[in-house]
């Protein structure tokens, strides 16, 4: 049998997502299913987690205490595939229109975003779902917002993708910032 510290996680994944509106984060194959796909991934997605410590110690150097005085949690993906849904999901003041198509005209989707009273206050359950079929299937959720904005580049030689960031916040009354998963079922020796 091989060790979990012998896995080498190795591919992207795919961004799932959901409004957070009842304070609790759904279960992650209730979450991660197709009617939530954020859009497919392009340069794959990291998770930085950074936490800020205050160290407190002597003129001497004799003695010394640390604490950690504050955390932070940054989810970016690139969003390859992407609608005028997506792009509201990243940017709290968006609106999204759309009329129906008819026999004579297809129909529209159409996105106005800017005016800070149009904030809509919005938090979002997002995961992060790697498979691996070999060392087990890796999750990664946090809740947050969009805080980077986005640029859309249309270039004549390369796809439009969207550099999403989004920075966590406490998703649950410990203060939990990301929930990290992972299948730990033994696999046999030879992978």
């Amino acid at each position: 049998m091989r060790s979990k510290t012998e896995t080498i996680t190795l591919g992207s994944g795919k961004l799932y997502y959901s409004e957070f509106t009842d304070g609790t984060v759904p279960a992650n194959d209730t979450l991660c299913v197709d009617a939530n796909l954020l859009g497919r991934i392009k340069g794959g997605a990291t998770l930085t987690y950074t936490p800020t410590f205050y160290d407190a110690s002597d003129d001497m150097g004799y003695v010394q205490k640390s604490i950690i005085t504050d955390e932070e949690a940054i989810l970016k993906s690139g969003l390859i595939t992407w609608n005028g849904e997506t792009l509201k999901a990243l940017t709290s003041t968006a609106r999204v229109t759309t009329s129906a198509a008819t026999a004579s005209k297809p129909g529209t989707r159409t996105v106005k975003i800017g005016g800070v009273a149009n904030n809509d206050g919005k938090k979002y359950v997002l995961c992060f779902h790697h498979e691996d079929a070999a060392d087990g299937d890796v999750w990664v959720k946090i809740v947050g917002t969009c805080r980077s904005g986005f640029e859309l580049t249309f270039a004549k030689d390369a796809e439009t993708t969207i550099n999403a960031e989004f920075k966590a916040m406490p998703q649950d009354d410990t203060g939990t910032l990301i929930e990290y998963t992972e299948k730990t079922a033994n696999k046999t020796s030879g992978n």
